[in-house]
């Protein structure tokens, strides 16, 4: 009976967690037709918005079933008339025009050819002769010149403000730091000093020591008047 018994607990043991299994296999099978459905509807939802888009102006509802669909896409790059180029390798070609600008080596370097220019159109036969006076060739070009070095040397005085901010901000938080390390270094000395005021030093126990011999001194000179004393 009990062998019996215990063949029909397995047995209904086994149903039962065929059951639990094809409850699983059911329920994930529910759910990949649920998220197939979707898929199909959202599929349907674009090409309806980008058929309405071609067609005509795209309503509310499609305008933002595109952008949900959309969102895990990123942005396309939108094309710029204008030319790209790094600012950071602006910014240092810049700093090195500045630099060279404010240098004497700059203002000898223009002085001579500002000479030659003037001497060559002055002197030098009539055909060969490119900017005769009153030298607007080369006023223009200095103009030229000035018109670009001014933006230059604005850009190279912006980064050296952004750099010295930096700068700051970070001797800011040193001296923060500094600051704080000096008040905890300060209160620990003041606690060293409350604890220390309550320690025997040397001249004290010296003190002590002394008083302590003296008073033997006396008691070996004197013990009777000590015994007396004592009495």
């Amino acid at each position: 009976m009990a062998t019996e018994r215990g063949r029909f607990d397995r047995g209904r043991g086994e149903q039962a967690r065929e059951r639990r299994r094809e409850q699983i296999r059911e329920r994930r099978e529910q759910a990949r037709m649920q998220a197939r459905e979707q898929g199909l509807a959202a599929d349907a939802a674009d090409r309806s918005a980008e058929r309405a888009g071609k067609s005509g102006p795209s309503t509310g509802a499609s305008a933002l079933t595109r952008s949900r669909v959309r969102l895990d896409l990123p942005r396309a790059p939108r094309r710029s008339l204008l030319p790209e180029y790094d600012p950071e390798a602006f910014g240092r070609l810049s700093e090195r025009v500045a630099r060279f600008l404010g240098t004497g080596r700059f203002i000898v370097w223009m002085t001579l050819v500002i000479i030659v220019w003037v001497l060559w159109n002055i002197f030098a036969p009539d055909d060969l002769r490119f900017d005769q006076y009153p030298f607007i060739f080369l006023t223009l070009m200095l103009s030229l010149q000035a018109s670009y070095a001014a933006p230059l040397i604005l850009l190279a005085q912006n980064r050296q403000d952004d750099r010295d901010r930096v700068n700051l901000e970070q001797d800011r938080k040193q001296n923060e730091r500094s600051i704080a390390d000096t008040e905890y270094l300060t209160r620990e000395i003041a606690a060293l000093r409350m604890g220390l005021g309550e320690v025997a030093t040397r001249d004290w126990i010296r003190s002590e020591f002394q008083d302590l011999i003296k008073e033997m001194d006396e008691r070996r000179l004197f013990p009777a008047e000590s015994d007396e004393g004592d009495r």
